[in-house]
């Protein structure tokens, strides 16, 4: 199979540093142009499950305005700032929104958010031995409550629809996929 290839950019819209719509012209793998292919332009972001020393997963119970009326469970998550790698920000973000430094940070992966319209990439990662530090710095517009949450409880909410943002629940079961494989291991 061939890839698409982008011909042509421009652009038709931007709203500050967070979104920049283009109309590209794009090539399709067998010959044909789509003349106009909406693209939109976002920052990248991390998304960070934390695992303390004994296992617990920490995230938040927040409000969040994509999310409606409806409380969502969160983990760590924000914007990689110009210049910075994932990691980098994956801690930063660690720490500003938890107040914790971890012992290890494991990539889960990096994933477009939407296949077709870009959207921005989302930077996923688990914060292994994660432990409070400081207090964080409590600057978000949500509301939020923290929560130290067993495997089991992170399933079940999974499974609940309680992560009400895609990359939030990717996020906590690709930690969990993580974790479990690394317990099957050891103990195999």
């Amino acid at each position: 199979m061939k890839p698409m290839k982008t011909l042509q950019r421009k652009q038709v819209f931007a709203f500050g540093k967070y979104l920049t719509a283009e109309a590209h012209r794009v090539g399709l793998p067998d010959g044909r142009v789509v003349e106009e292919w909406l693209w939109l332009k976002m920052p990248a972001y991390v998304n960070v499950m934390a695992e303390t020393p004994s296992g617990m997963l920490l995230c938040f119970r927040q409000t969040k305005y994509a999310a409606g009326e409806t409380l969502s469970l969160a983990p760590v998550g924000g914007y990689i700032e110009p210049g910075e790698l994932p990691e980098a920000a994956a801690r930063r973000e660690l720490q500003e929104e938890m107040g914790c430094e971890a012992e290890e940070l494991v990539s889960l992966g990096n994933y477009a958010v939407d296949g077709n319209r870009g959207a921005g990439t989302a930077h996923l990662f688990l914060a292994r031995g994660a432990q409070k530090t400081r207090e964080p710095i409590v600057d978000d517009l949500e509301e939020q409550e923290l929560l130290a949450m067993t495997r089991d409880d992170v399933r079940t909410a999974l499974a609940r629809g309680e992560f009400r943002i895609l990359s939030w629940a990717a996020a906590a079961s690709l930690a969990l996929l993580y974790l479990d494989a690394k317990e099957a291991a050891t103990r195999g």
